[in-house]
């Protein structure tokens, strides 16, 4: 049940209205997530600016979409495992590489380890120990690898975190169950 109602687009200041529109020119609709942080303009703004800055890294979509799985699951936000799965597949990620991201295990050497890195900075609040460092370089990631991934992690806690404090309406479909060995 949700505790921030997502906002009545037809109550938005012109400016949100206006950031409202461009998203949905670009996703083709306005997502739960887009109307609850919209209650809030500055935590809107600062979602899309932080989520279009990073969109300008060396991680390429489908690597921001392991990492933004690793870390829904990490924090169990069922809105952003959904959303995140939905445009997982619209970057190209396939069901397995989907479930191998959540569970953080991907095939993929490079998704294994930017899940990896990405899981352990969640478990470790950012306190990450020189083990996880070592191994994140052994598998291959550099500096600006292991902090594009931390850029990575802070933006999808930001939603993670909005979407328990809200109670935000899953709107996308419903991702397959990770099943535990």
């Amino acid at each position: 049940m949700a505790t921030i109602s997502p906002l009545d687009s037809t109550q938005a200041t012109p400016e949100v209205a206006a950031i409202l529109q461009a998203v949905k020119a670009k996703l083709g609709r306005v997502p739960n997530l887009f109307l609850t942080l919209a209650k809030a303009p500055a935590a809107l703004k600062a979602y899309l600016g932080a989520s279009e800055a990073i969109g300008t890294g060396r991680l390429d979509a489908p690597q921001r979409e392991v990492i933004a799985l690793a870390v829904a699951e990490a924090n169990g936000c069922d809105y952003c495992l959904a959303a995140h799965s939905a445009i997982g597949k619209m970057v190209g990620l396939d069901a397995d590489t989907l479930l191998q991201a959540r569970s953080g295990v991907p095939a993929n050497p490079r998704h294994a380890a930017l899940a990896a890195f990405s899981r352990a900075v969640v478990r470790e609040r950012g306190q990450v120990s020189a083990l996880d460092v070592q191994a994140a370089r052994e598998a291959g990631l550099d500096d600006q690898d292991l902090l594009e991934v931390v850029a990575n992690v802070a933006v999808n806690i930001l939603t993670n975190y909005t979407n328990h404090v809200a109670g935000t309406e899953v709107d996308f479909p419903k991702p397959a169950a990770l099943t535990h060995a």
